[in-house]
């Protein structure tokens, strides 16, 4: 079981890192008062193994509780619980830029000056700061550059194409486009197997539909041409830190045209080992009949 101690200075950025870490597989707690930490060890072993990876985020807003950390600590070190220190910190100048920006007051000088309260406060965690594992400053760090240091520090160092969550979804124009889509692409173009008697009742995941939807050199070329977006797109995003992408395809009902091509863009993806998942939005709905749908 892996504890990690998130600290440092208001605004240097520890919510941001702790969003990292929750990413990373960490179970994080927010502002937990020092003194809760043994109980909350002893819950945590009691999990049977579901909790490896812990991340307490504990700073100056737990007021007199914060006091109590280092007695924690000696707790942990005591019983054998392996725990290491993150601590966050940034300049004068660009924590009071910070704290403007955001219109909010410092926690130890809530009716005075910012810079008041950043010298205490770097007063009270001089000796958290000492005992630090890591220390990152993130004075001159965009949110990226955050996420990147997060990563090699607190990462698994595994297979970084198996961050990004890839759902393909197909679904109906008729019953709206999917809110949390990503990405949309439009197939109504493809001759549509609705109008055709014998391939009406059937599903794009039907051979007979999907055959015909396939054959056709329309499909072909969209196949084609959204693959090399999307092997462009995929490595990119990644290297951004994204860590789901949904692709949206969609024709008139939902049914036919665009569950064909969904499931084939996903069995590609498949065997080119991404992390890829399928979702066919509108595939049993009634196409005699209407309404939109979120």
């Amino acid at each position: 079981m892996r504890f990690l101690i998130v600290t440092g200075l208001s605004g240097a950025g520890k919510s941001e890192a702790t969003r990292n870490l929750e990413d990373l597989g960490y179970f994080c707690v927010d502002n937990l008062p020092p003194t809760l930490i043994p109980k909350f060890a002893e819950v945590c072993i009691q999990s049977q193994g579901k909790l490896e990876k812990i991340a307490l985020v504990i700073d100056i807003r737990g007021g007199l509780f914060f006091d109590a950390l280092f007695e924690s600590l000696v707790y942990l070190k005591k019983n054998d619980f392996k725990y290491e220190i993150l601590f966050l910190e940034a300049t004068d100048e660009v924590l009071v830029k910070r704290f403007k920006e955001s219109r909010r007051s410092h926690p130890l000088a809530k009716d005075g000056r910012v810079t008041k309260g950043i010298a205490l406060e770097r007063s009270k965690l001089k000796e958290v700061k000492e005992k630090a594992d890591n220390i990152i400053d993130t004075s001159n760090l965009s949110i990226k550059e955050l996420r990147e240091n997060i990563n090699s520090i607190y990462g698994d160092g595994g297979d970084k194409s198996k961050d990004l969550s890839i759902t393909i979804l197909s679904f109906g124009f008729k019953y709206g486009i999917p809110l949390d889509a990503d990405l949309v692409f439009d197939v109504r173009f493809i001759p549509n197997p609705f109008y055709i008697p014998e391939l009406k009742k059937f599903s794009g995941l039907d051979n007979q539909v999907k055959e015909y939807v396939l054959k056709h050199d329309e499909t072909k070329g969209f196949v084609s041409k959204l693959e090399d977006m999307l092997e462009f797109l995929i490595p990119n995003y990644i290297k951004e830190g994204k860590k789901q992408l949904i692709v949206a395809i969609g024709c008139t009902g939902g049914r036919h045209r665009s569950v064909a091509i969904s499931r084939l863009i996903y069995d590609n993806l498949v065997s080119e080992g991404r992390n890829a998942n399928i979702d066919h939005r509108d595939i049993n709905e009634d196409p005699n009949k209407g309404g939109k749908r979120l």
